[in-house]
């Protein structure tokens, strides 16, 4: 939504950050890695909490119904029998799976006799339900509530109602974060997941938990867009790739740290409690300011002029760059600050529903989404053929970190030799291919091979979801990328969301699933090559820039190749340079403004050797002469 533009504000150009700004106020300097290094510590602590949903929703191995004395002939004696014996007579015993997860045995209340030969009915369990112990916790949220038999499906419904407080959350507050800006956005995300945080550890019911978690999840995906934007707003074209990595390293450590906090928490209320305390510990960035200011580059775009020139002259000043000395070009950049944007501009504010009015921006966002909503959705395909290998636990969720881990890496050494697309590319082929192999042979592939395609597929699933959320990033333009990076990131708790469905269903319509997203990754590689190339490019700022990106050629052409001498064209040699025609007026206006000048034209200190009505006559004396 823009607000008090005319048509001649809104077509005005804005300055070009990189190339006019970004060097005089330091660069990538030491107080852009700080802010930087402060912004990976709520990647760390918002997927601590994300994927301690997996510990709090998780079935335990085994478990079964609470023998219930009701049920048994009044002559039973307990002592008569051990403990594996009486639970053989009290349970039924399933074929391939144990003791009976939802059913008892009820015996006839007249008889005498208590063994297999005696008519008994089995009926649903009466007094709840024996657990072993679930990956590290002695209880969780399927636990606490008994989520089990005739109540399982409130599990899928549990963790599709967070990944939808997630989709919210990146819709509504990346939104704010183009309203209000990245800094507003963030405190408020914060505060309030720090609230719902300690809601969900005093849950009473297992209804009072959906809604806090649906409420926590909306405001960290607010934590974790407004800090990702940041973090890639203050990093030039360079270093924008590794700060971004850095930040997937942070969550992929989270990961990997969890399941010994679980094992210490051992309570799901406790391990809770310890994921919320990171996010009570940043809100000392209320406090400090200076750890996560606001970006310049945002309040440049919006024409916050005031507000862009005192944090220039702070991240300068931290930068150990000095913008105020006369004798240094840095003199000039806030005097071009104002003739680039004018004297009487005001603030203008965009939102998503601009995208109605562009082109490429809108081809952009939703082609990202497309590949972003593959990368998560087809990731249960994989890890769901690991159980063929191994049905342990920890062996799944430990080999989805390391290739998490491992696609941090190959994006960190491939995307700046071979750029944003030619990588996204290779990873929608690679994932596409894997999961269609594994759709024709798994059943004449050894497990081996299997586990190999699996971990392949996941490998590059991986890479294509983090690519693909970095790309959405640094294409879409700065007065909306809070809004279109929302909705990208949205898609792929869609896709998240989509495993749910099949547990839902009793993973009744996985082959369909796998299909779909076969095709899916199939048919996205035909879109990535609609999209721009960003690598060494500056961000762009405005629509109109955003706009401009175009598609280059896949392969580069030949240097040797003939040109046409009659069909090229030069533009025109002209001395005016608008560059230095606004340095020019700048310079002036401010000169002519300044209280004190460098120097001053003095009068002189003896008296004229003619005083004005003397020269006046004499003048008047030589005409009549003449």
């Amino acid at each position: 939504m823009a607000t008090g533009v005319s048509a001649a504000a809104s077509s005005r150009p804005l300055m070009d950050y990189e190339a006019k700004i970004s060097h005089l106020a330091g660069g990538y300097g030491r107080y852009n890695r700080v802010v930087v290094l402060f912004s990976w510590f709520p990647t760390f602590a918002v997927m601590l909490n994300l994927f301690s949903d997996v510990f709090f929703t998780m079935i335990p191995e085994s478990y079964h119904c609470k023998p219930d004395p009701k049920l048994l002939p009044s002559s039973f004696l307990l002592s008569n029998f051990s403990k594996q014996g009486y639970l053989n007579l009290t349970i039924p015993w399933v074929n391939g799976s144990g003791l009976s997860h939802c059913e008892l045995f009820k015996y006839p209340s007249n008889t005498s006799e208590l063994s297999a030969k005696v008519p008994r009915e089995m009926v649903p369990c009466t007094r709840g339900w024996e657990y072993s112990n679930v990956a590290g916790l002695q209880s969780n949220f399927v636990t606490e509530w008994n989520l089990v038999c005739s109540d399982y499906w409130k599990i899928p419904v549990q963790h599709i109602c967070f990944m939808t407080g997630w989709i919210l959350g990146y819709v509504f507050v990346g939104t704010l974060c183009d309203w209000l800006g990245r800094r507003r956005g963030f405190l408020l995300s914060i505060n309030l997941s720090s609230l719902f945080g300690v809601a969900v550890c005093l849950s009473s019911s297992s209804v009072v938990f959906l809604l806090m978690r649906l409420c926590q999840g909306a405001m960290l995906a607010g934590v974790f867009v407004s800090s990702y934007i940041s973090r890639l707003e203050l990093c030039d074209p360079p270093h924008r790739l590794m700060a971004a990595m850095v930040g997937g390293f942070f969550a992929v450590s989270a990961e990997l740290l969890l399941p010994g906090i679980a094992v210490v928490c051992r309570n799901w209320p406790v391990l809770q409690a310890v994921a919320t305390l990171p996010l009570l510990l940043l809100l000392s960035y209320w406090c400090c300011a200076s750890v996560f200011p606001e970006s310049p580059r945002w309040l440049l775009a919006t024409d916050q002029i005031p507000q862009a020139k005192r944090s220039l002259q702070e991240f300068a000043t931290r930068n150990g760059v000095c913008l105020q000395d006369e004798i240094y070009p840095g003199e000039t950049l806030l005097s071009e600050i104002d003739s680039a944007h004018g004297l009487d501009c005001h603030p203008r504010y965009y939102s998503v529903l601009e995208l109605r009015r562009t082109r490429v921006i809108w081809k952009n966002c939703l082609i990202l989404s497309f590949t972003l909503f593959i990368g998560t959705g087809i990731q249960y395909c994989f890890t769901r053929n690991l159980h063929i290998y191994s049905t342990k636990f920890y062996f799944g969720y430990f080999l989805r970190a390391i290739t998490g881990a491992l696609a941090c890496i190959f994006i960190c050494l491939s995307v700046n030799h071979f750029g944003r697309r030619g990588m996204l590319l290779l990873s929608a082929i690679i994932t596409g291919l894997s999961s269609l192999l594994l759709l024709a042979l798994t059943q004449y592939l050894q497990g081996g091979l299997v586990l190999v395609l699996s971990v392949v597929g996941l490998l590059f699933s991986q890479a294509l979801a983090m690519l693909s959320a970095f790309f959405a990033c640094e294409v879409m333009p700065t007065v909306v990328r809070g809004g279109c990076f929302g909705l990208v990131m949205a898609a792929g708790c869609v896709g998240m969301a989509a495993s749910s469905l099949m547990e839902l269903q009793n993973n009744g319509g996985y082959f369909l699933h796998h299909v779909i997203f076969a095709s899916f990754a199939v048919l996205s590689v035909l879109c990535i090559m609609l999209l721009p190339e960003s690598k060494r490019k500056s961000l762009p700022d405005s629509l109109k820039e955003g706009e401009s990106q175009r598609r280059p050629p896949l392969f580069l052409s030949r240097p040797d190749r003939d040109n046409l001498p009659l069909l090229c064209t030069r533009p025109p040699l002209s001395d005016y340079n608008p560059d230095n025609y606004a340095r020019l007026v700048s310079a002036t206006r401010k000169m002519l403004t300044k209280d004190s000048l460098p120097y001053r034209i003095a009068a002189p200190a003896h008296p004229p050797l003619l005083s004005d009505s003397d020269s006046q006559e004499r003048e008047s004396q030589r005409e009549v002469i003449l």
